[in-house]
């Protein structure tokens, strides 16, 4: 590791300068953090929320690492305004609805803000030249540091020596030997500079965002397709996150429970929709209905739902629909297993059947 040498060496940063680093509770965002704190910088780290980062769950273990390193912590909701970044990204989609250039400008750029808020001099981020391909080759990484409006003041510390000279270098509050030349996908290199700080309670690495899964991709472009892209809000991406989805028709669709967190999920969001669910004597799923179904419509939705519900036989079973407050109760058969239409009505199947359709 080239520099490596220097990193529990380092000298203290002249002027008292300030850095907000762009936090999220990985390895290289601490490792990035902590080498520039521990040359004399005052570190803020800034964790950028959003509505696909996690929940409460994913913000106490933000907290409890920015604890172990011993530096403060802002949190940021961007969740608002960061859908236009899904919805129209100015540098299109990965592999599914991940508009990953356009989101790394994004937390730039709310890094940039928050720098300005807080009279910081430049923003840290934990970026390693390489290590993701598609996004950290070294043209992309100098292209988003313009777009974003941060340009010379974004330092990637585990990098810079591999990278264009930044502000804090050319001015003196970092020094190119204190500062590391890390390339590529390997760990060895950030594990080992962790064991030189002493840290030793750190996330391994997790899966990747929701959306690059292409069965959500499905969903979302569905939604994009029937609603507008516009009309997709935050409650109709959350929605997109849980159940089953059957498009019924080009102004139908319905979303069934997987189990009693999420029925309870669908249910927070039956203000506009109809709600359906078995009557209490029953065990089964709740479903949200989108959209304006004819009367025929709703039956064949019930009959959907029923089709999930712990029931012996294909008797009819008693179903709630929710409008608005008002009840009603129907009789529903359950749609057979071997149901055609499932595959027909099923989200992802009708996205995979368009992608292999010839093009004329």
């Amino acid at each position: 590791m080239k520099n490596s040498q220097h990193a529990d060496e380092t000298t203290p940063s002249p002027g008292g300068k300030k850095a907000i680093a762009l936090f999220s509770g990985g390895l290289d965002s601490i490792l990035a953090a902590v080498l520039v704190q521990r040359l004399g910088v005052d570190v803020t780290l800034l964790h950028v929320q959003h509505l696909w980062s996690g929940g409460e769950g994913a913000r106490r273990k933000i907290r409890g690492a920015a604890a172990r390193v011993g530096l403060p912590l802002r949190i940021v909701d961007t969740s608002e305004e960061h859908l236009d970044v899904v919805r129209h990204p100015k540098h299109g989609y990965g592999s599914a609805v991940n508009p990953c250039v356009d989101c790394h400008i994004f937390m730039l750029r709310v890094g940039k803000r928050v720098m300005e808020e807080e009279g910081a001099d430049f923003v840290v981020t934990g970026e390693v030249l390489g290590q993701r391909p598609k996004s950290q080759h070294y043209g992309a990484l100098r292209d988003v540091a313009e777009e974003s409006g941060l340009g010379d003041r974004l330092v990637r510390p585990l990098s810079a020596n591999l990278l264009p000279e930044t502000l804090p270098v050319r001015e003196g509050w970092l020094r190119h030997e204190d500062l590391l030349s890390l390339r590529g996908r390997g760990r060895e290199a950030q594990l080992a500079l962790a064991a030189k700080f002493g840290i030793r309670d750190f996330p391994q690495p997790a899966g990747g965002c929701l959306l690059t899964e292409k069965a959500y991709a499905a969903r979302v472009f569905d939604a994009f397709a029937h609603l507008g892209k516009d009309s997709v809000g935050r409650d109709e991406f959350s929605i997109l996150c849980i159940g089953r989805h059957f498009r019924l028709s080009e102004r139908v669709k319905i979303v069934v429970g997987r189990d009693e967190g999420e029925n309870e999920l669908l249910a927070g969001f039956a203000a506009g929709r109809i709600l359906v669910m078995p009557s209490p004597e029953v065990m089964g799923p709740s479903a949200l209905v989108e959209g304006d179904p004819t009367e025929e419509e709703l039956h064949v939705a019930a009959s959907l739902v029923a089709r999930y519900c712990d029931h012996e036989g294909d008797a009819p079973i008693e179903m709630e629909t929710v409008v608005d407050g008002a009840r009603r109760t129907m009789a529903a058969k359950p749609l057979g297993t071997a149901d055609p239409r499932f595959a027909e009505w099923r989200v992802e199947d009708r996205a995979l059947r368009a992608r292999r359709a010839p093009t004329q």
